[in-house]
């Protein structure tokens, strides 16, 4: 008797094909006008706290634009909270 083989998939049907509704990348990621926005601050003082090393962890793409990971922002801003006096 011949084994059992799984039918092919077509790749239209595999579970690991992306569709071009879905984003390839697996979460959000801010630009840093967003981010600028978001804080209320300008992109001069943005580039202040670059240059002293206290900006949130950005991500460096091959154009050199800097994208901000959604998760490792909103922990960098809770990391900045004050405990109430």
């Amino acid at each position: 008797m011949p084994a059992h083989r799984p039918a092919r998939l077509t790749r239209d049907e595999s579970p690991h094909a992306s569709s071009a509704t879905e984003s390839p990348v697996p979460e959000d990621l801010l630009t840093v006008d967003e981010v600028c926005a978001t804080l209320r601050v300008t992109r001069s003082t943005f580039n202040d706290w670059r240059a002293k090393r206290c900006a949130p962890p950005c991500v460096q793409l091959p154009n050199r634009q800097l994208r901000f990971r959604r998760s490792a922002f909103d922990r960098w801003l809770a990391s900045r909270e004050e405990a109430s006096a």
